[in-house]
């Protein structure tokens, strides 16, 4: 049996914990620039506001409904994920984080359904407690079928934040009035496949047979179909690494000085190295652009290169250094850059590259300097010590007009009490 740990409206229940004042009140977190929404409250939810909405459109439900907004606060999401994860990882062998929000655990150590739920209602209060974040926990012997009883323990209050799929009863009168769009692992269009056979929930989907699966869908939608029947597929193994990364933003406002979208492009491929080096890989290509503003009257010309590497790298410094090669070739002097971003391409796992007998480059001296900075980091704090030609901390590149505090990871905005 495996369990699923979801954190509820996890970015809004980030900024909650040290706002105690916006319980039961609706509150949405914005994504850069303050864009668009990207996590809602229950209040929010029912108020029929969809997710990825412009907050622009939502003005008028804004001042009529005191909707509580807050700009992105990454460094307080990721050190409340960072506790939970730490504690849920006390209480089994292994622990598999799949988002910032959600991870596997493996009960095979407890023989009963209740044993199993005893420990995620403890888990559930112990991180309540502790942290400050409610969870709700789904059980059952796949992955998927995991999800399905996470979203049962999050929407309905009488499982109490826990749900277990533990016999073939159950599991049918889940899937019954589970949409087939919500399931994990079946994208748009292999929906759209099975709504058009005549498939609208999860049980007639598992209720086929393996050879409808199997020639319908590809391999990953044939997988889902065994999970929903009980047989996992997704086992100690690790989940798949990311096969492209992505790091992009839109500006506030444009830019136009060489140096300041170069240290913005070096700030994204840092940050897009940073997350290569954690799954454990390398890539084999980086695409680096810079855009204009759509809008233009004039159209103007964009910064946009594939780099390639003779040999794969995760390393921040040797991959910065051809970034600024690539930007400063294409640089125009007045053009005014309104998005750019850094995209990682032809990723693989570190063990098993093949080398180079050419190769100029100190790659054992490099890879220490990077694991001494990243262990620095680690302790001390994010961009502890960073590249000198990424962005400083000060500069106001994004909008963030509403940004939390980073109560946790910054002793100048430890959170102050008045007694």
């Amino acid at each position: 049996m495996f369990a699923l740990a979801d954190c509820n409206n996890f970015f809004v229940s980030c900024e909650r914990v040290f706002r105690p004042d916006l319980r039961d009140k609706p509150v949405v977190v914005l994504s850069g620039n303050d864009g668009c929404v990207v996590a809602r409250s229950n209040e929010v939810k029912r108020l029929g506001i969809k997710m990825g909405v412009p907050f622009y459109q939502i003005q008028n439900e804004v001042k009529k409904y005191g909707i509580v907004h807050f700009s992105s606060n990454f460094a307080l999401y990721g050190d409340l994920s960072s506790r939970i994860m730490r504690m849920l990882g006390r209480h089994t062998d292994n622990l598999q984080q799949y988002s910032i929000d959600e991870a596997f655990l493996d009960l095979s150590h407890l023989h009963t359904s209740d044993e199993q739920i005893q420990l995620c209602r403890t888990l559930r209060e112990q991180i309540l407690r502790g942290v400050g974040v409610p969870l709700s926990f789904g059980i059952a012997p796949s992955k998927t079928l995991c999800k399905v009883a996470a979203d049962y323990a999050k929407h309905y209050d009488g499982y109490h934040g826990v749900c277990i799929i533990d016999s073939d009863d159950k599991r049918r009168k889940a899937l019954a009035d589970y949409p087939i769009t919500e399931i994990w692992g079946i994208g748009r269009q292999s929906a759209a496949k099975l709504q058009q056979a005549g498939i609208t929930n999860a049980l007639d989907f598992a209720g086929h047979s393996e050879y409808f699966a199997r020639n319908l869908l590809n391999k990953t939608g044939w997988e889902t179909w065994r999970e929903l029947n009980g047989d996992p597929c997704i086992l100690s193994r690790e989940l798949p690494a990311k096969q492209s990364i992505t790091c992009s933003r839109t500006f506030a406002h444009p830019v136009s000085d060489r140096t300041l979208l170069e240290q913005a492009l070096c700030d994204f491929c840092s940050n897009v190295a940073l997350k290569l080096r954690k799954q454990r890989s390398v890539c084999h290509q980086m695409v680096v652009f810079a855009h204009p503003s759509r809008f233009n009257n004039q159209p103007q010309p964009a910064i946009n290169d594939t780099i390639s590497f003779a040999i794969p790298t995760s390393n921040t410094s040797e991959m910065i250094e051809r970034l600024l090669l690539a930007v400063r070739q294409q640089w125009r002097e007045g053009v005014q850059y309104k998005r750019g971003g850094v995209i990682l391409l032809g990723i693989e796992q570190v063990r098993g590259l093949q080398q180079s007998l050419f190769d100029d480059r100190d790659r054992q001296r490099d890879n220490r300097i990077q694991l001494a900075i990243d262990k620095v980091n680690a302790h001390f704090g994010k961009n502890t010590l960073r590249q000198a030609v990424t962005l400083p901390t000060d500069t106001k590149l994004y909008e963030v007009g509403q940004k939390s505090p980073a109560y946790t990871t910054n002793l100048r905005e430890i959170i102050t009490l008045h007694v």
